[in-house]
């Protein structure tokens, strides 16, 4: 009998040489709430767009076109483009150009004294043995609480030279001041401007001041730094920011000024119409040149945004150097 043949052993698998095929993608759920930050934005954005960006865009195409009337003026003027024609014009004009100088004079004097007495009115509050705090501090915010056309109007009687109380008095002393004169006319708006704003600066940086913990103020006087030495070396250097907001705020407020002066032309002959450069732009849209207009506000714009965000900068450098 033959043996049966052996069956053969099986092959091994073949190894695969070729990519492996990828799995098939899964649907990813969408996560909504990556998206609520934005529903929350979206009312700012919007408003921020049509009220801000939306005019700022409009005034600078403006300001890229020029009226042109032809013959005796019977036909209505045409806008052709005149590219930055109108910001030429607006530098070479003389009254334009010492309109913004006026407003730098007067911020640069103005704003560091108003912010220096509202921080020293603050200090002062912050102190633990100041009597009538609530009193003093409702009389420096009233003057804020006044609109700017009735304390205009209240300062333009105490600077007419005919029924000022002041003058008289100067006057009984020997000293003959005129208020409304053009050259005391930039310390008179900047003295309405310390007296309406003065307070609305100090209680800022005092509530900066009553937001300190406690405990560096106790720290410091165990070591013996107390009155003015704590104000000078722990307060002060700890409201910083907020003394930087105001002073940016303060900056912008001072380039805008508009109310105080147009109120006291009633009074004062001396100031002219385009005293301010927000009074000059006022000027071309009277005259209907918006054109002229938007490239004044322009220009004002680019001046404020150097002045803030150059002073910003400073700050920051500074502080990084301490």
């Amino acid at each position: 009998m033959h043996p049966s043949p052996t069956a053969p052993a099986p092959a091994p698998p073949r190894e695969r040489t070729g990519p492996t095929p990828p799995d098939a993608p899964r649907p990813r759920a969408v996560d909504w709430r990556r998206w609520t930050p934005l529903g929350f934005l979206l009312p700012f954005g919007t408003l921020f767009v049509l009220t801000f960006l939306a005019p700022i865009c409009y005034a600078v195409h403006q300001s890229l076109f020029k009226l042109h009337r032809s013959g005796l003026g019977l036909t209505p003027p045409t806008t052709a483009f005149a590219g930055l024609a109108n910001y030429t014009e607006a530098l070479a004009d003389r009254a334009f150009t010492s309109s913004v100088l006026r407003v730098l004079l007067i911020g640069l004097v103005q704003v560091p004294l108003m912010l220096g007495l509202a921080l020293l009115l603050a200090l002062l509050l912050d102190a633990r043995r100041t009597p009538g705090k609530r009193f003093f501090r409702l009389a420096f915010f009233l003057p804020y609480a006044i609109p700017g056309v009735i304390g205009g109007l209240m300062w333009s009687f105490l600077y007419q030279p005919d029924v000022s109380p002041v003058t008289r008095a100067l006057s009984d002393l020997g000293l003959h001041v005129d208020f409304t004169s053009a050259g005391m006319l930039p310390w008179s708006v900047g003295n309405m401007l310390t007296w309406g704003w003065t307070g609305y600066n100090t209680i800022v940086i005092h509530s900066a001041l009553k937001a300190l913990p406690g405990e560096y103020a106790e720290a410091a006087e165990l070591d013996g730094c107390t009155g003015w030495r704590l104000a000078w070396h722990i307060k002060i250097p700890m409201v910083r920011p907020a003394l930087v907001m105001t002073t940016v705020f303060s900056i912008i407020g001072t380039a805008q000024l508009y109310n105080e002066p147009v109120v006291m032309r009633a009074v004062a002959p001396a100031l002219s119409g385009d005293w301010t450069p927000i009074m000059a732009a006022q000027n071309e849209v009277a005259a209907n040149n918006y054109q002229a207009a938007a490239a004044r506000s322009v220009l004002l714009a680019l001046v404020i945004f150097v002045l803030s965000f150059g002073f910003m900068r400073f700050v920051n450098k500074r502080g990084a150097a301490l």
